[in-house]
């Protein structure tokens, strides 16, 4: 391919990339400039190109912009936030990742890749200071307050196993240590965070929740520990969550979703008690206990890197795991109960039962997304039964849950012909239960035999005899 061709193909590839790429040479000419980076600054890529970067944008020098301070250091900066004016002076927030470029050693430029946080900044700012905003209230309103904050009475259930959950909570409430719960998604995480916070000592101080696969690093970063003006360019002061946690508890939501140098830093301030705001030296006393969650098992994120190994154990001092819905089943009766009571207050109801088919498939569906999905699916059932009719049936669930696979016992005996001996229909079942569990694991032996509770030389054998390959 001759070098016209492939300039061409690298232009295409630059203007249809969603993040901003500029390159200047050793003078600080912009030699490269795509249409992402001109939409983001706010200027036409023919004004820029070929001239100097601080004559285009006066709002920035050699020690504020990015792109200048790689030239001069030959070091690279990676997720460094900037905020800056654009070329129509208006104020944007970008998180970059700028390096220099060298050929034999001999430095002859600088590379800056670009993503835009202005919208994801500025909301997460309005979060915070609302956030500091509701505490300051509840501080002057505190029986008002009380009627937003859950505690272990909210949590429905009577299954040995949420019992065995709330037990291990209800104690982690009376500590100061450090707490860490595990559970899938749609568990109920946070209403235990907040159960063991408001059920403790500190009951009467902030809980303050941050959710840690929302927000990008290094804007993360910021949010808890806070900044100082000149901290980086275009910050101010600012106080983090941490400190608006003070004497109270910070839920770290999906901490396996921090990044792993935030999470030596985080590690660092729950040994010591002492947190810096970004671009500060100055240490900050805080007295604040972690809750933290992650909806993996812990080892599992530890072993695939998403969360330091010395973070766990200084998190886990007590260990709450939260069962999914499909292990404790027999609380799907209390569950659906509880919320045809709340809705038939909120959507104006009378909804007194769901009927037998609705329980059975309640009962048979694995309900991935766990108690928020189930709550989810009887609102919806119930926007559709008429308001002369008091029972869920069949037709107002979700079609997913009315088909779903995993309901085959019934089909299974269905296509069964009982006019056949009992060995010949003892053999049937057993063959199409094989059949459909092989089916069910992508006909992977070894786990069909776990699931069937039987030797995996014995289902070989099964397999072999009704030819099941």
């Amino acid at each position: 391919m001759d070098k016209k061709k492939l300039k061409l193909i690298m232009q295409n590839i630059l203007h249809h990339l969603d993040d901003g790429i500029h390159v200047i040479d050793k003078d600080g000419k912009t030699i490269i400039y795509n249409e992402a980076m001109a939409k983001l600054e706010g200027i036409e890529r023919e004004k820029i190109l070929g001239n100097p970067l601080l004559s285009i944008f006066p709002s920035l020098d050699e020690d504020s912009s990015t792109l200048l301070t790689v030239m001069k250091t030959g070091r690279p900066l990676i997720n460094k936030v900037q905020t800056y004016l654009n070329y129509k002076g208006e104020k944007i927030t970008t998180i970059n990742t700028t390096v220099p470029l060298f050929e034999d050693d001999i430095k002859y430029g600088a590379l800056e890749i670009a993503r835009d946080i202005t919208d994801i900044k500025e909301l997460s700012e309005q979060l915070v200071d609302l956030q500091q905003e509701l505490l300051s209230e509840e501080d002057n309103n505190s029986e008002d307050s009380k009627k937003k904050k859950y505690t272990f009475k909210n949590i429905i259930g009577n299954s040995t196993e949420i019992k065995r959950a709330l037990d291990v909570a209800k104690k982690a409430s009376n500590t100061p240590s450090s707490v860490l719960i595990y559970g899938e998604t749609g568990t109920g995480k946070e209403l235990f965070a907040q159960s063991i916070h408001h059920c403790g000592y500190r009951k009467n101080k902030p809980f303050v929740a941050q959710n840690c696969a929302a927000l990008p690093e290094a804007l993360l970063e910021g949010i808890l520990f806070g900044t100082v003006k000149g901290g980086f360019t275009g910050a101010i002061d600012r106080p983090g969550l941490f400190e608006q946690a003070n004497k109270g508890t910070l839920l770290l939501d999906e901490i396996n979703s921090m990044g792993l140098t935030l999470q030596s830093k985080l590690l660092r301030v729950l040994q010591e008690g002492y947190i810096r705001r970004v671009g500060d030296t100055k240490e900050i006393p805080v007295d604040v206990r972690i809750i933290a969650t992650t909806n993996e098992p812990p080892r599992k994120a530890i072993e695939n890197g998403s969360l330091r190994k010395d973070l766990f154990y200084r998190l886990s001092v007590i260990n709450v795991y939260i069962p999914s819905l499909k292990e404790r089943q027999e609380d799907i009766s209390l569950l659906c109960d509880y919320f045809i009571n709340k809705y038939n207050k909120i959507l104006n109801k009378n909804i007194t039962e769901v009927s037998q088919r609705v329980s059975k498939l309640f009962k048979t569906y694995d309900w991935p997304g766990n108690v928020r999905e189930f709550q989810n699916v009887i609102e919806g059932a119930m926007n559709y039964v008429k308001k002369d009719d008091n029972i869920i049936k069949t037709e107002h669930i979700p079609y997913y849950i009315r088909d779903y696979k995993g309901n085959t016992n019934d089909k299974i005996i269905e296509r069964v012909d009982f006019n056949n001996s009992l060995p010949e229909i003892l053999t049937n079942i057993e063959k199409r239960i094989i059949l459909t569990k092989l089916k069910s694991e992508n006909f992977n032996i070894s786990k069909a035999a776990r699931e069937l509770k039987v030797k995996r030389q014995t289902l070989q054998h099964k397999i072999k005899k009704y030819d099941l390959k």
